[in-house]
């Protein structure tokens, strides 16, 4: 599903990644973020696809956000597993959007 998102500006976090096989808790982990993330004012939604690798991406309002974000202690302990069990290789882009447009039948 593509994210409705308000008049730029706004921000894009960008989370590439390869997996390992390991699945313990992974889709739980994952549905529980993102019930804790959409309960933040500046979370706009997330786009996420995966064959091998992988690419989320998750837009904010704000910088401040975003950083909101990073502090929590469920996404804190959640990046700890992904670093230990979940992810060979990651990385993490956070950009500023200044334009968009949208098509759809």
């Amino acid at each position: 599903m593509i994210v409705k998102t308000p008049e730029p500006p706004y921000f894009a976090v960008i989370f590439s990644s390869f997996r390992t096989e390991i699945n313990d808790e992974y889709n739980e982990t994952f549905e529980n973020l993102m019930l804790a993330a959409s309960e933040l004012d500046d979370f706009l939604g997330m786009e996420s696809v995966r064959d091998g690798f992988g690419i989320s991406v998750s837009y904010w309002k704000s910088i401040e956000g975003i950083r909101e974000w990073k502090d929590n202690l469920q996404h804190i302990a959640a990046k700890r597993k992904g670093i230990e069990k979940w992810y060979e290789s990651y990385m993490l882009r956070i950009a500023r959007v200044d334009h968009d447009s949208y098509f759809s039948l």
